[in-house]
């Protein structure tokens, strides 16, 4: 038997997060700076350079830095 009734959803806590912002007006590209491939990245949707910025965001933990890191 279906249930219907919703569970109430959680809310997700934001945390202040660097990031790399397009600085070009027409784009709305950004990335996780933890999530960069290189220190000064290029938007990968218009090639235009990024500047960093700050953004309202859920945590979120990028595994793969750990791993490498291990050699």
């Amino acid at each position: 038997m279906y249930n219907s009734r919703k569970k109430p959803v959680e809310e997700v806590p934001l945390e202040p997060t660097s990031v790399w912002s397009c600085a070009s007006d027409s784009c709305n590209g950004w990335i996780r700076e933890n999530f960069a491939f290189s220190d000064e990245p290029a938007c990968t949707l218009c090639g235009s350079p990024m500047e960093k910025t700050e953004r309202m965001l859920p945590a979120l933990v990028n595994t793969s830095l750990s791993m490498t890191s291990r050699g």
